[in-house]
């Protein structure tokens, strides 16, 4: 799942652990493609014309490929602002042999909204929270939707948790307090984004004011019980160190020194080594549909 900020990230270094984190969620993918497919008709055979499906921030690909055997009558689209995640999206597509029914489309959003191609179906994955005016995107999304067609919008549900509370060193309680900076962080983020809207975030009526038909809202679970595997921990040890990196200096001194050593490699304290580590999230998508034709 992609995430776009405004600040200066280099995605193109990021794509490694962008494709790793996603994998991890394979199993609420393929849950979620399910569901949609049941959503959109499969059992009388509407899938068969499902012919365009866009994943908007799309990052390396991982949601894309997955919806492209899920419909495969349509041709999948990996929409992305980062050359370097979507050359990962190719080379993704052509190592399941995916080629021939996987493009790339390079946009910059929201800027150009306006390029994206109609589409039965649209999958963007925790994109339009990181959009100044979210309801403008919405609306541009549904825009491009055709008649009858599906609008998937992964945002929110619950934030992961991978540690026990009290983890034997410093304070328990710590992914709470990591947790609330980071949403403190993307607070202040959100107030400088261009454009930048307040908004109750009640994604079914926002889609409903985008003239869609809200048509369900389903969390999933990704639970990966301890002890994890290599993947997970190297991924929460990409996380923690990149947590280190951008709120570090919101932590007191104690919270600080305690991620210092969750994040050592050689340390039997550090997360590449915790037996107790464990990886469980919450994924929430809203979904509704363009009005069929009367």
């Amino acid at each position: 799942m992609n995430v776009h900020h405004t600040e200066d990230i280099d995605w193109d270094a990021l794509g490694a652990q962008l494709e790793r984190e996603a994998e991890l969620h394979t199993p609420f993918l393929e849950k979620a493609a399910g569901w949609l497919r049941d959503l959109l008709g499969a059992g009388d055979g509407a899938h068969t014309r499902i012919h365009r499906v866009l994943d908007v921030g799309s990052g390396p690909g991982v949601a894309t490929c997955l919806l492209a055997r899920f419909f495969p009558h349509a041709e999948t689209v990996a929409v992305d602002q980062t050359a370097g995640l979507l050359e990962r999206a190719r080379m993704r597509a052509a190592k399941q042999h995916l080629s021939g029914r996987v493009i790339t489309q390079q946009a910059d959003l929201p800027e150009e909204f306006d390029r994206l191609s109609p589409a039965d179906l649209i999958w963007t994955s925790h994109v339009v929270h990181h959009l100044g005016d979210q309801q403008a995107a919405l609306d541009a999304l549904a825009g491009s939707l055709r008649t009858g067609g599906m609008l998937a919008v992964v945002e929110r549900g619950l934030a992961p948790r991978f540690l026990p509370r009290d983890i034997g060193m410093g304070r328990p309680g710590l992914q709470a307090r990591l947790d609330a900076a980071m949403e403190d962080r993307f607070t202040a983020i959100r107030d400088q984004l261009p454009g930048s809207e307040p908004t109750v975030e009640d994604w079914p009526a926002m889609l409903a004011r985008a003239g869609l038909i809200p048509t369900g809202t389903r969390t999933f679970l990704t639970d990966l019980p301890a002890p994890l595997g290599l993947p997970a921990r190297e991924h929460l040890h990409a996380h923690l160190t990149r947590l280190y990196t951008l709120i570090g200096d919101r932590l007191d001194d104690e919270d600080r020194t305690t991620l210092e050593r969750l994040v050592d490699g050689d340390a039997c304290t550090g997360i590449l080594w915790r037996p107790d580590a464990f990886y469980l999230a919450a994924t929430t998508v809203h979904t509704a549909r363009a009005c069929p034709a009367a």
